[in-house]
C-alpha cells in the first residue's frame, strides 16, 4: 500500500499542477546538503497518523529535508514544491507573512466513504501551537472532504516559518498527535553525514 500510495499520488499531484513558477519556495536554509546524495524513503521520515478509517500523512517540502531523500523522491518532491512556489508565496502573502513552511499532507481512506477534515491539521512547536496559513489542494473534489476506499486526497499546508523544521515538533489531526518527527530528526542528522561523505567522494580531485 505503501509504495502504490506515495507513486501514485506524487504523480497526481504533478500531472495536474506540472510547470515551475518563478517564485520560490521561502523558510529554507541557505545551509543545504548537496542534492542527489540521499538515500532515505519517505516513509522513514514522514509523519503517519492513523484512525479506525483513515491514515493522514505529513510531510514537509524543506530543501534540507528532502534533499535526504533517494534521488527519484527528492527530484518529484522538488518539481512539486518549484510548480507551486508562487501560489504558496502568494498565500503566505495573504496571510501576512512574507515565506512559510509548507508541508504536503495527504489523506488515504481505509473504508468506504470516509470524510475527512482537512482543517483539523495541527503542529506544535517549543510550547506553541499552530493552525495552518493556507490550504493548497493538489487532488480533484478535495472540497467534498470524502474518499472511497484506497482513494487519496492531498495538498500543501502552510504554516508558520517560525516553526523550526529540523527540531523535533508534533503534528496533530483532531484529537491524535504524533511526535514521531523527532525520531525523524535524528535520522536525518546521520544521513546529512552520510550524504556529505558521499558527495565528498565525488567531488574532483585537485591537480
Amino acid at each position: 500500500m505503501t509504495a502504490h500510495w506515495r507513486t501514485l499520488g506524487m504523480a497526481a499531484a504533478l500531472g495536474a499542477w506540472g510547470g515551475p513558477a518563478p517564485a520560490r519556495l521561502a523558510a529554507q536554509s541557505t545551509d543545504l546538503p548537496p542534492a542527489g546524495y540521499g538515500s532515505l524513503r519517505q516513509d522513514q521520515v514522514a509523519i503517519t497518523i492513523t484512525t479506525t478509517n483513515l491514515t493522514v500523512r505529513a510531510m514537509p517540502l524543506d530543501e534540507r529535508v528532502i534533499r535526504l531523500l533517494s534521488p527519484d523522491t527528492y527530484s518529484s518532491l522538488h518539481q512539486l514544491a518549484q510548480s507551486r512556489a508562487a501560489a504558496i508565496t502568494a498565500a503566505a502573502r495573504s496571510s501576512g507573512r512574507d515565506s512559510a513552511l509548507a508541508f504536503v499532507v495527504t489523506f488515504f481512506a481505509l473504508q468506504r466513504q470516509v470524510v475527512f477534515n482537512p482543517d483539523q491539521v495541527y503542529i506544535s512547536s517549543q510550547g506553541a501551537f499552530f493552525r495552518p496559513l493556507a490550504i493548497l489542494p493538489l487532488t480533484s473534489r478535495w472540497s467534498e472532504s470524502q474518499l472511497d476506499q484506497r482513494q487519496q486526497a492531498m495538498a500543501i499546508y502552510l504554516f508558520d516559518a517560525s516553526i523550526p523544521v529540523m527540531q523535533p515538533f508534533t503534528v496533530s489531526y483532531g484529537d491524535l498527535s504524533s511526535t514521531a518527527w523527532e525520531n525523524s530528526v535524528n535520522l536525518l542528522a546521520s544521513e546529512r553525514a552520510r550524504v556529505l561523505s558521499r558527495a565528498s567522494q565525488h567531488q574532483p580531485q585537485q591537480p
